[in-house]
């Protein structure tokens, strides 16, 4: 994609890291979901029938959903909560280092994916939440979501 495409003048296209994804995903907020504590089908795509927290049960749409079916969350991004898993560039470890911008294992045989999708069950769509596969899985409850980031000198 970087050699057709590229985001402007000294960046290019990868996929999140898992700290840029989950600072993403929660929308400058603390709670487990951008939007509040619990969910239900009425504001992500997944599961309705095993809601989160407070939630009520709702809709299963058994399919993914169009882009911006659901409501934004405070940094204009959508469906960071369900609808497809995102795969992230890091390597999964049991847990991730803290700091500012955390940096996951280096190597490794799984890839970190975020965000639930509509297969999952609410408490899988938490922003802190994460999954693993090897980085061969493809699946159609699994997608990507792309990052401008400065061009590597």
């Amino acid at each position: 994609l970087n050699a057709k495409s590229r985001p402007g003048s000294g960046w290019r296209w990868a996929l999140p890291s898992e700290a840029q994804w989950e600072r993403a995903c929660r929308g400058g907020t603390e709670t487990v979901f951008s939007f509040g504590n619990s969910l239900d089908s009425t504001q992500a795509n997944f599961d309705g029938n095993n809601p989160y927290g407070n939630g009520k049960k709702g809709p299963y749409l058994e399919k993914t959903a169009a882009v911006k079916s659901y409501a934004a969350n405070a940094y204009g991004l959508y469906d960071m909560h369900g609808n497809v898993w995102e795969w992230c560039s890091d390597w999964y470890g049991e847990m991730i280092p803290g700091g500012v911008d955390p940096q996951g294992a280096k190597t490794g045989s799984f890839r970190v994916f975020r965000g639930g999708s509509w297969a999952s069950l609410g408490r899988n769509c938490r922003s802190a939440y994460r999954y693993r596969f090897t980085p061969v899985l493809r699946y159609y409850t699994v997608g990507f979501r792309l990052v401008a980031v400065p061009q590597e000198r």
